[in-house]
């Protein structure tokens, strides 16, 4: 198969971003499909390109991959009217592609959700077998996080989310929420597979043995981190409050480094630093490899969100897996399928959200108890080799791109027989 993938945010390894397209692609590569990656360019995002832009568009191979990649530069920092105009343009650039491009399946991936849109014209206009994958449910998360509250806007986002979905031949979810929410808005029947977001050991496998960490968290600290966006979803507000429970108790053995950035960033660093909260670290993102060297430095993984319900169940972090795979101990702030994880396979600790005291009392069980943490760590690895290794979940995506075309083809077949019997 040719597959047209498209995926705004894409990045390489070479990235500080999620890399699940790249993986992806590889996959169907190494399957002997052909992919053409469209995106645009992502704040943190490598699509390997390095050429000058000649008509707001660059093209070429990149690991096997053909990029082509839209002057559409996005960041967490623009405000909701500019993101916006910024989706509605690659989607616009993107049907182009879809009406006029050689290929037999299109592949789109959100966020955002007007990834859809090229899928769309793809399956009605030009009869393409369409999958399309949900990261996360728009537009459920944006109305419960407060971000969106426009009735009409918010009317017409729920018109495509339904559009997108009852004209892919088949969906991909990332959590159990994502797919339920899929079959709610589909219908029963729509096929949908659950693959969600997995633990890349060969990415840190290739890491050197290198641990890093800055300067001011000394050897014996107790080090927790977090990895990713500094955004309002993130609720990373709730760390502070626990780093300023612990100074007032006196642990100044354990230190928070927070790597990433994003819209909240230089809110959270002004509060840190108007707090006096001395055991908080900023670091800017850093590549995918270098990273590894801090979560190799680290004693556990922080895997917070702000406390929104629909986040519950309807998320699969990225960096959740990454911890996994590093063999990290997690510490989880809200409840859902993740914390239910945690909790069952004994690999870090589940606190309630809004809570620092008990944020605050597990972070001394783990500074205190360094055997018990290890032992976490070691169940952590156990679980991402279980049930979320991305080499066997490519093949997953793989043999659900490969299932949905042939049976396209065979419905297809199918009718035209029936025609000419009749």
């Amino acid at each position: 198969m040719k597959i047209l993938y498209f995926h705004q945010h894409f990045s390489t390894p070479a990235g500080s971003t999620g890399n699940r397209s790249y993986a992806m692609s590889q996959a169907l590569i190494k399957a002997g499909h052909e992919v053409t990656m469209v995106c645009g360019s992502y704040q943190g995002g490598v699509s390997g390109l390095s050429g000058p832009f000649k008509k707001g568009v660059r093209q070429g191979m990149v690991d096997g991959i053909e990029v082509i990649e839209f002057e559409l530069p996005y960041s967490n920092y623009q405000g909701l009217v500019k993101r916006t105009l910024v989706f509605l343009k690659f989607a616009l650039k993107s049907i182009r592609l879809a009406l006029f491009e050689h290929y037999d399946l299109v592949f789109a991936t959100s966020t955002p959700l007007t990834a859809g849109i090229p899928g769309i014209f793809a399956r009605w206009f030009r009869n393409k077998t369409f999958v399309f994958e949900v990261r996360d449910l728009w537009p459920e998360l944006p109305k419960a996080m407060g971000v969106v509250t426009n009735p009409l806007l918010l009317w017409l986002m729920s018109l495509l989310e339904r559009c997108s979905y009852q004209s892919a031949h088949a969906c991909i979810g990332l959590s159990p929420g994502i797919v339920d929410g899929i079959k709610a808005k589909a219908g029963l029947h729509k096929p949908v597979a659950m693959i969600p977001n997995g633990c890349d050991f060969e990415l840190f496998e290739k890491a050197a043995s290198n641990p890093a960490r800055p300067n001011e968290v000394r050897k014996n600290d107790l080090m927790a981190i977090f990895t990713g966006a500094h955004g309002l979803a993130n609720g990373l507000e709730a760390v502070l409050n626990v780093a300023q429970h612990l100074k007032k108790r006196g642990r100044n053995d354990i230190k928070f480094v927070f790597i990433g950035d994003g819209k909240l960033k230089p809110l959270l660093k002004k509060k840190a630093l108007d707090e006096n909260l001395d055991n908080c670290f900023f670091l800017d993102p850093v590549p995918k490899l270098e990273l590894t060297r801090y979560m190799q430095g680290a004693d556990l993984g922080m895997m917070i969100l702000a406390n929104v319900p629909a986040f519950y169940f309807g998320t699969s972090p990225n960096k959740f897996f990454d911890y996994l795979a590093m063999g990290l101990p997690v510490i989880n702030n809200y409840p859902g399928w993740l914390s239910n994880m945690i909790k069952e396979y004994a690999c870090g600790y589940a606190v309630k959200p809004d809570d620092p005291d008990e944020f605050a009392d597990a972070l001394e069980d783990a500074a205190d108890n360094r055997d018990k943490l290890n032992e976490m760590g070691e169940n952590a690895k156990r679980l991402g080799k279980m049930q979320f290794d991305r080499s066997i979940l490519a093949k997953q995506f793989v043999n659900w791109l490969e299932q949905t075309y042939f049976n396209k083809i065979k419905g297809q077949k199918s009718n035209e027989t029936k025609t000419i019997q009749n």
